[in-house]
């Protein structure tokens, strides 16, 4: 008995230490788009008191510049579905381009985001890389879900959070590292 207690015990702690390296594996599949990648800054995104987010910023420079390479990791608090996501990153897309954006093209950036975002649920992560002049990457926590090659894509999408004109200004301040 005392030897059955022992091999289960070492195979519980094993299954554990091989999950725990494979999230962390996971989880930093982004960082070889952002090898040297350190946080700049963090803040929640809430809405009528709601916590729906934690957001981060990664990013190789010191300061945050929107042409260079960054990432933007987004910790969902509460699920939200897909539609519901791209439906709202349309419609703060359009208030901040407003009309240099045409409906086709408006058109072609859903179908880039309906293929890039799943639903998510409470802990579930999107990660969006930036790679100026040439897209960018989403990932889950665990995979790759879509590259994007559309450089006019990329920095509409990234707006939404870094835009001066952004919805939530003190989250803005907040990930570029400038505190409010």
């Amino acid at each position: 008995m005392r030897k059955f207690n022992i091999r289960a015990r070492l195979l519980a702690l094993s299954i554990l230490l091989i999950s725990t390296i494979s999230s962390q594996a996971f989880a930093v599949e982004w960082r070889q788009d952002l090898p040297q990648a350190k946080l700049l800054g963090s803040g929640d995104l809430r809405w009528f008191g709601l916590h729906i987010y934690n957001a981060k910023l990664w990013s190789a420079a010191s300061n945050f510049d929107a042409k260079s390479p960054f990432a933007l990791e987004l910790t969902y608090q509460r699920a939200i579905s897909r539609e519901r996501f791209v439906d709202t990153s349309i419609d703060e897309i359009k208030r901040l381009q407003g009309s240099s954006v045409s409906p086709e093209l408006l058109q072609r950036w859903r179908k880039h985001m309906e293929t890039a975002f799943t639903d998510v649920k409470h802990g579930e992560q999107l990660i969006g890389v930036n790679l100026p002049k040439i897209g960018c990457k989403f990932y889950s926590r665990d995979k790759l879900l879509a590259e994007i090659n559309d450089p006019q894509f990329a920095d509409a999408f990234f707006a939404i959070w870094f835009d001066p004109r952004s919805k939530d200004s003190n989250l803005r301040q907040q990930l570029i590292g400038a505190q409010p």
